[in-house]
């Protein structure tokens, strides 16, 4: 924490006593930068590490703006838009909002894909003054005139670089081009890093944008306490195990690379006597809210994910990170141990160089600027894997549509065999 208070920023006794709520009392680095320009007006592009505090820097800005200006629509239609690149950030953003704007008066809207489709369209045709989500679902209420971009006053963009990652940059200024013009709105754009595509979209769409950097030394957090094994692929399972053993009252992020080795990792560690839950993006929706609300309550402590998990998700007090496959590009291994040791905590994150990804440590470590240090492997001291049992293959589903498709499917057929088609593709593959 920086020695700025909240207390000695001009902000209005609503947005006070949201920050009160909070228990917030002293700005992070990022804050300390982009809160004293951001609330004179200015825009601002902000670069910090994951974890630092920018959705408070930003949800401040955009309460304090919406409060010292008149609404022509008269809550009617959005005066902020917050836009994030995944469904768990629009949430935590959303969580986060609720309790820094409770006392604002302010109606905040979320718009995700997934879930709640008619019921988040109710929402937003019944007026919103904040609006939160992610751009696919979001220009799909547009398009239906559900809302309209014409009063916005300010637009946040969280995780810029995600944004491009995932492909959303069309969408982004699809929606920034149906807004006023940057000189009669405010923008607010904060990124784990600004790179050069990212920092042409804030010259195209901000207005003269004050850059902002918490300068580190390192690109990780100081605090996090790395290391890596080498185990054999065979190896692996059994390392995890006795990590996770070692640390019991911890809660663990294992990151895999696949979907199908996270439900693989999952099932074995559940058939070893450890309760796992498995959030990749196989998952649908809701049961992923539930699966992270019950790590997040304790019931579980160990979350098996892919990189659907690395950003855009805040769960406090994760203690471990293992990197079970080691990620195939550097960013990422960033993203993910920055799961841990989230706001001046400590916390430890451990990788596995194994046979099928040690060729990516290299391009980590050049990455991160240093050596990630290693840890010996002892194999006589590793456990017995119990394996689970094979998962009994998928049924196929059975109703109307499989018959109207094997119908179709039949029909097809049927019309190849009289014109002669299957007897030729028959004879040009023999």
């Amino acid at each position: 924490m920086t020695e700025l208070a909240f207390a000695d920023l001009d902000l209005r006794p609503e947005v006070k006593q949201g920050v009160v709520k909070a228990g917030f009392t002293h700005c992070t680095p990022i804050q300390a930068l982009s809160l004293p320009p951001a609330l004179k007006g200015h825009d601002v592009a902000g670069q910090a590490q994951t974890g630092t505090g920018k959705t408070a820097a930003f949800l401040l800005v955009v309460f304090q703006r919406l409060m010292e200006s008149e609404d022509p629509s008269g809550g009617r239609q959005p005066r902020a838009l917050i836009l994030a690149p995944t469904r768990e950030l629009a949430l935590q953003i959303h969580k986060d909002a609720e309790v820094l704007g409770a006392h604002t008066g302010l109606k905040l809207g979320l718009a995700y894909g997934g879930v709640d489709y008619d019921k988040q369209r109710d929402q937003l045709q019944a007026g919103v003054d904040v609006l939160i989500g992610t751009p696919g679902r979001l220009i799909d209420y547009f398009k239906q005139h559900v809302f309209h971009l014409k009063n916005i006053q300010a637009v946040v963009l969280d995780e810029a670089d995600r944004m491009f990652d995932l492909g959303f940059i069309k969408d982004i200024r699809y929606l920034l081009r149906r807004m006023p013009p940057a000189s009669e709105r405010q923008g607010l754009m904060f990124s784990a890093t600004l790179s050069l595509r990212v920092m042409e979209l804030a010259y195209e769409h901000m207005n003269n944008p004050e850059t902002l950097k918490v300068e580190t030394e390192r690109v990780t957090a100081d605090n996090v306490h790395q290391s890596v094994y080498y185990p054999s692929n065979q190896e692996k399972m059994p390392l995890l195990l006795q990590l996770l053993r070692s640390f019991p009252d911890g809660r663990v992020m294992v990151f895999v690379n696949t979907r199908a080795a996270a439900d693989r990792v999952g099932r074995t560690l559940k058939a070893n006597g450890i309760e796992a839950a498995v959030l990749s993006g196989r998952v649908p929706q809701k049961k992923r809210q539930s699966l992270l609300k019950r790590f997040h309550d304790d019931h579980i402590r160990v979350l098996v994910a892919t990189d659907v998990a690395a950003r855009g998700l805040h769960i406090p007090d994760v203690t471990h990170v293992i990197n079970f496959d080691l990620p195939q590009d550097a960013p990422d291994y960033v993203h993910r141990i920055g799961r841990t040791a989230r706001l001046g905590a400590r916390g430890e994150a451990i990788s596995f160089a194994c046979e099928d990804y040690a060729f990516h440590l290299p391009d980590i470590e050049e990455y991160i600027g240093y050596p990630i240090p290693l840890d010996q492997l002892d194999p006589d001291s590793l456990p017995d894997v119990v394996r689970p049992p094979r998962k009994p293959p998928s049924k196929k589903p059975h109703g109307k549509s499989q018959g109207r498709d094997s119908g179709q499917r039949r029909r097809r057929g049927r019309s190849r065999k009289r014109s002669g088609g299957g007897q030729r593709r028959s004879s040009q593959g023999s």
